[in-house]
């Protein structure tokens, strides 16, 4: 039970830590480079950091025994040779495939988010609010969460690219920090246009088109790469910004509030 509690108090502080790099880089940012002046944020601040922890802890240790078992039952029905073959690719290889299939995986679940309703009603707590920085990344039901990072980190099982081994759960967890420490800088509020470089990288511009209040937020769901996106029909990339972000529909103003709705526990609008 100490240990338990002690390894609890270590992530929690390892996330504090993140926290602070991550407030050091980006609040500067937004701060020069801002692409809307924000007033009020410091009152959704408190609800922003209480996801970003919340986020950061539940979704993992909810995934992690299934992915557990995943792992290890299809390491006994997949042939010796593909395993091999898998294990033995470069890092880089491994990397790079990982990001893809990730992506692919993440961008459906993405999708069906928006597509189907009883999953919308906890997505929609990450597009209700009428700005973008970077701190919104974290702004999200951990129902929601745990759907998405279950359809983005199952391929990489199925397809053998992640072994019940320290080395093979490595690759997910790195891919998970990168997407993670990306999703932050897609939120940012900054102005900056990438220009060629948004062919091929998902950028500010790309997602906060995605955060839109009009139709076009249904589009541009990919974390990393736009082609996935122009692959499947759905990329939406114009020369100018979106003019407001949100959605019509009101909600909760407290953070237990936005937690319990879509459970159908809270309170109604």
């Amino acid at each position: 039970m100490m240990g338990s509690l002690s390894d609890f108090a270590l992530a929690v502080l390892r996330l504090a830590v993140w926290l602070g790099l991550l407030a050091a880089i980006f609040a500067p940012l937004e701060r020069v480079f801002a692409l809307r002046r924000q007033s009020g944020r410091l009152r959704h601040a408190p609800a922003d950091i209480g996801f970003y922890f919340l986020n950061s802890l539940l979704p993992v240790a909810i995934l992690a025994p299934p992915f557990g078992l995943l792992a290890a039952g299809l390491r006994q029905v997949t042939p010796e040779a593909y395993v091999s073959a898998a294990a033995g690719l470069p890092i880089w290889a491994r990397l790079a495939a990982g990001l893809l299939v990730s992506e692919i995986g993440g961008y459906w679940g993405h999708r069906l988010c928006h597509e189907v309703p009883p999953l919308w009603r906890f997505h929609v707590l990450h597009h209700a609010p009428d700005h973008v920085d970077w701190l919104i990344s974290s702004r999200a039901h951990p129902v929601d969460q745990v759907f998405e990072k279950f359809c983005a980190l199952t391929p990489l099982y199925v397809l053998g690219l992640v072994q019940p081994t320290p080395q093979g759960l490595g690759l997910a967890a790195w891919i998970a920090i990168f997407g993670t420490i990306w999703g932050f800088f897609v939120h940012a509020n900054v102005r900056w246009r990438l220009g060629l470089l948004e062919q091929l990288v998902s950028t500010p511009a790309f997602h906060h088109w995605h955060h839109t209040a009009c139709e076009n937020r249904d589009h541009n769901y990919a974390a990393l790469f736009p082609m996935v996106d122009r692959l499947f029909g759905t990329h939406y990339l114009p020369r100018h910004w979106p003019a407001a972000y949100g959605v019509d529909a009101p909600q909760p103003d407290t953070m237990a509030e936005q937690l319990l709705r879509p459970l159908g526990l809270g309170p109604r609008a």
